[in-house]
């Protein structure tokens, strides 16, 4: 890579890392980018994962406040997100490109939908039911497969079902996200490691930069009202869904 292809890969580490941390879709930043440097569509996507991984861990400890009490919930819902995204980077690395391309903006749009038509936590019942924990297992696995394969807007994704299922202040429900996504990430990082091919100085550019955005997407983010942070998510996953439509169209 050249200097100036060095330069943007790292930026476009720090803003996916910021958007991660706050919203998730920052793949939609860094993935398109490194195409654009010259690298192929599957190493691209490899060395996306395995570098976002490090700003995840950064925006994890920078919401940890809002992560208190929540080890319970991290444990039994992180092991759906990572079994899911182990299937999910397997398909990765056997399936055609493009097989889910279709329905990807379809599933970030009900997202969004979810995360504005939802009533507020204190609307709906604590009681964690069997069927309600049996559906968030479920739902965590399917999102972790999504991320294992692509992840562009998983965030989004997942702090909509959690908004859905978990009655809690929607900060603390990202500070969750965060950590889910990570684990799904890392999973998958962890795969792609050993059986793909990984671009390590996109990779390690991605990473450095993501450490950054993330600390300060966390910093500031946190400190978002619950209603203001639920439109940007709203806003963010639109817009995602958008561009994900008008690529596949064009």
């Amino acid at each position: 890579m050249s200097v100036l292809d060095v330069a943007v890969v790292l930026v476009a580490g720090l803003v996916a890392g910021g958007i991660n941390a706050i919203v998730g879709s920052g793949s939609l930043v860094t993935f398109p980018v490194l195409l654009a440097v010259g690298f192929p569509a599957v190493t691209a996507n490899v060395s996306n994962t395995v570098g976002l991984v490090f700003g995840n861990v950064s925006a994890v400890w920078g919401y940890r406040r809002e992560l208190r009490d929540q080890g319970r919930r991290v444990l039994l819902l992180g092991a759906g997100t990572g079994t899911g995204a182990a299937t999910g980077a397997l398909l990765l690395l056997v399936l055609p490109d493009g097989v889910f391309d279709a329905i990807v903006p379809l599933l970030i749009l009900l997202a969004c939908f979810l995360m504005a038509r939802r009533p507020a936590p204190e609307q709906t019942t604590a009681i964690l039911t069997p069927q309600r924990l049996a559906l968030l297992g479920g739902t965590a696995y399917g999102v972790g497969v999504y991320g294992g394969y692509f992840g562009a807007a998983q965030g989004v994704i997942l702090l909509a079902v959690l908004r859905l299922l978990l009655p809690d202040a929607l900060q603390r429900l990202n500070g969750l996200k965060n950590a889910l996504v990570g684990i799904a990430n890392g999973v998958a990082a962890i795969g792609f490691v050993l059986f793909a091919h990984v671009a390590w100085d996109a990779a390690g550019l991605v990473a450095a930069g993501s450490i950054v955005g993330a600390a300060l997407g966390a910093r500031y983010g946190r400190r978002l009202p619950d209603r203001v942070l639920r439109g940007v998510v709203v806003v963010g996953g639109t817009l995602v869904a958008v561009v994900l439509a008008v690529r596949l169209v064009v």
